[in-house]
């Protein structure tokens, strides 16, 4: 009995992960297509990746994603930082509360957010654009940065840091020179989430981005509502495999960070 549940657990988790991939890599299979009918193959070719970058609109998509995402992660890898350090090292009285707040976005609906944030927006007269898309992406890639320095904070424990002040250092010096240089793998795969989430982010974009900010989530939406195209297969292609490697690279470094933590 104990067999055969295994064997039917082992099946269900395979057809759910061809449930989930397959339809991806046929995507990427098809951008290499010679032919522009999807539905059909008729030989290997590079020329639509040859093309995408020859096209100025999704070379300004492109610099526009890659701008906003590096901005936006860069303030929400410093503020996620500060807030994971302020609950650590600071008694709130409402811990609790406070650590439901900034952990709300999380959970909160992207569209419910995307809303909220145009509404916001529009009551404080601020004009739509690459400003609204950075505070915007900043908003909801905060909270994952924290929890990523959170969960390192709270293994690492604090007697390093109390034995760095017992032998006569600052708080300044052991945050600069102890609890910081610790905790660096867990802040570099931070900024690597929030730059991923902030690449591929399509529906609080939709709602925040004004006329002249279109992100390239935003443009591959455009290419799609006019039909699929290998255009769109390539494009998306290197989306994807741009954010598979990038949380790769998180991930390892988490592990590398959580290692490091046992020895």
């Amino acid at each position: 009995m104990n067999t055969w549940r295994r064997r039917a657990l082992s099946g269900y988790s395979w057809a759910m992960l061809v449930f989930l991939y397959l339809p991806i890599a046929i995507l990427m299979l098809y951008s290499f297509n010679q032919s522009r009918i999807n539905a059909v193959w008729s030989g290997f070719t590079w020329k639509w990746y040859v093309s995408l970058f020859e096209n100025r609109q999704v070379m300004e998509a492109l610099g526009n994603s890659v701008t906003i995402a590096l901005i936006s992660s860069v303030l929400a890898t410093l503020l996620g930082t500060a807030a994971a350090l302020a609950m650590k090292h600071f008694s709130l009285r409402w811990r609790s509360i406070v650590h439901a707040l900034i952990y709300l976005p999380i959970v909160i609906p992207e569209i419910m957010m995307g809303l909220s944030l145009l509404v916001l927006f529009s009551q404080l007269h601020v004009e739509l654009g690459k400003a609204t898309l950075v505070m915007a992406h900043v908003t909801f890639s905060m909270p994952f940065v924290m929890v990523i320095i959170a969960a390192r904070l709270a293994d690492m424990g604090s007697e390093l840091e109390e034995a760095a002040q017992d032998l006569g250092a600052t708080p300044w010096e052991t945050l600069r020179h102890v609890t910081l240089p610790l905790i660096s793998p867990s802040i570099l795969a931070g900024f690597l989430m929030s730059f991923t989430l902030s690449l591929d982010d399509f529906i609080i974009s939709f709602f925040v981005a004004g006329p002249n900010s279109t992100t390239l989530p935003l443009y591959i939406y455009g290419l799609v509502k006019r039909g699929v195209s290998p255009e769109v297969n390539a494009l998306s292609t290197l989306l994807i495999a741009c954010t598979v490697l990038l949380v790769v690279v998180a991930e390892l470094l988490r592990r590398k960070d959580s290692k490091s933590i046992t020895l």
